[in-house]
């Protein structure tokens, strides 16, 4: 979290930094007493390390995503787990049509091409115009709904696939995943991550998006199966992507850094720091309320 966050922790708790060893003795003789837990959204809390907190009652996620966190084992110990929704939409919607439109018009491949001197002394590639194309979103959530309107202010037609029914929205619904990717020109990965949809974007999926289809994903890497998302790319399957998450990230695989047509970027969603700041007040005011005794307000489980 930001600086000024985390000095507002310090100036209202005792604080104990779970990714500092040095820390890991003071916390281990703490455990008894520790009663929150801040955390990220890609990194969350094991089951082991909550079994460690007897004291533990709210476990506030600065993110949307809870993958990390096994929501109903907290709940079978009275813990609240809470998110930042809604202050992180816009910065995340932004960052999937920002990937679309680099892959789309070549943004890296052109910066790249002038730095290297390249201009003028041999041809460059024409993109892609985002309008008259079909965007098919995967998850028609609160992030979904603000690519997808992002994505109509270029002139593009939306189409979404989501695991339930919406009625707030006069745009195409498809039967599945992969009718949306055969209806689609650009998929854009919203959705939340958990068991349900791991992988749900398999090679089927891929080969239905075609030759010609870009894919984006500012959701969690584990929604795509990345064995063959690599296949793909490599095997002219799809034609390009634009990813903001990846499995086992920052570790990820280095078969992206070869990877053909693709732009890469460090989980950078929510990356602002407008945005950060507000999360961060989120956090707080869900600590704080547990301390108080009270209902933390955004508590998800």
């Amino acid at each position: 979290m930001m600086k000024l966050i985390e000095d507002r922790l310090d100036e209202a708790y005792t604080v104990h930094r779970l990714y500092d060893p040095a820390a890991f003795p003071t916390i281990e003789a703490a455990a008894g007493s520790i009663r929150a837990v801040a955390t990220g959204g890609a990194t969350g809390l094991s089951n082991e390390w909550i079994g460690k907190l007897p004291a533990l009652g709210v476990i506030a996620i600065n993110g949307v995503g809870t993958d990390k966190v096994d929501l109903a084992f907290a709940r079978s110990r009275n813990i609240d787990v809470t998110t930042t929704p809604g202050v992180l939409t816009d910065d995340v919607a932004d960052t999937g049509v920002a990937l679309m439109l680099a892959v789309l018009r070549h943004v890296v491949k052109g910066d790249n091409f002038v730095r290297e001197g390249r201009w003028g002394k041999e041809p460059f590639p024409l993109g892609n115009s985002p309008k008259g194309k079909r965007v098919g979103v995967l998850g028609l959530g609160q992030i979904g709904k603000a690519f997808a309107r992002r994505a109509e202010a270029f002139g593009m037609s939306v189409r979404y696939w989501n695991r339930s029914t919406i009625t707030d929205t006069n745009w195409k619904s498809c039967a599945s995943p992969l009718e949306l990717a055969e209806d689609s020109d650009v998929l854009a990965v919203c959705i939340a991550a958990n068991g349900a949809t791991q992988n749900i974007v398999n090679a089927d999926v891929l080969k239905a998006l075609g030759p010609q289809g870009v894919i984006v994903n500012v959701a969690r890497g584990s929604v795509i199966d990345e064995d063959a998302l690599l296949a793909a790319l490599n095997e002219g399957t799809i034609a390009a992507a634009g990813l903001d998450v990846f499995v086992n990230e920052p570790n990820i695989r280095q078969e992206f850094f070869t990877a053909p047509n693709t732009v890469l970027m460090p989980h950078q969603g929510s990356a602002t720091v407008e945005t950060r700041i507000a999360m961060g007040e989120m956090v707080l005011a869900n600590i704080a309320a547990h301390f108080a005794g009270e209902k933390p307000p955004t508590t998800v489980n």
